[in-house]
């Protein structure tokens, strides 16, 4: 016999309403209004390089469309973490003129 347990409640909360996770709408803002930044990075990762793309504001299918696309231009992989696009290897530049071409507002930060 399964267990049904009652779904869960709030007992006490201390400020505002209660964000549901369920209910977040993704906003697609357009290019020109997002800042992008563009960094390559090794922490983590066993020494392998790879270029993270950070601060979009898209929703999951933008994103994984975007990141098709930067994989595809770059001749390299990737993945969706997070909010971030991570390419493999050192691909800052390619993808910045990928982008800046697309209208982004995109600029490369770090070292």
């Amino acid at each position: 016999m399964a267990s049904s347990k009652p779904p869960a409640r709030i007992v006490y909360q201390e400020f505002g309403p209660v964000a549901d996770p369920i209910s977040d709408e993704e906003i697609d803002l357009p290019p020109q209004q997002q800042n992008v930044r563009i960094q390559a990075t090794r922490s983590g990762r066993k020494g392998k390089t790879v270029t993270v793309v950070n601060g979009l504001q898209l929703s999951t299918p933008g994103r994984q469309a975007l990141l098709k696309a930067l994989k595809n231009f770059c001749g390299s992989g990737g993945t969706l973490k997070e909010d971030c696009l991570e390419i493999q290897g050192d691909q800052r530049e390619k993808i910045l003129a990928y982008l800046l071409k697309q209208g982004y507002k995109a600029k490369i930060s770090g070292g």
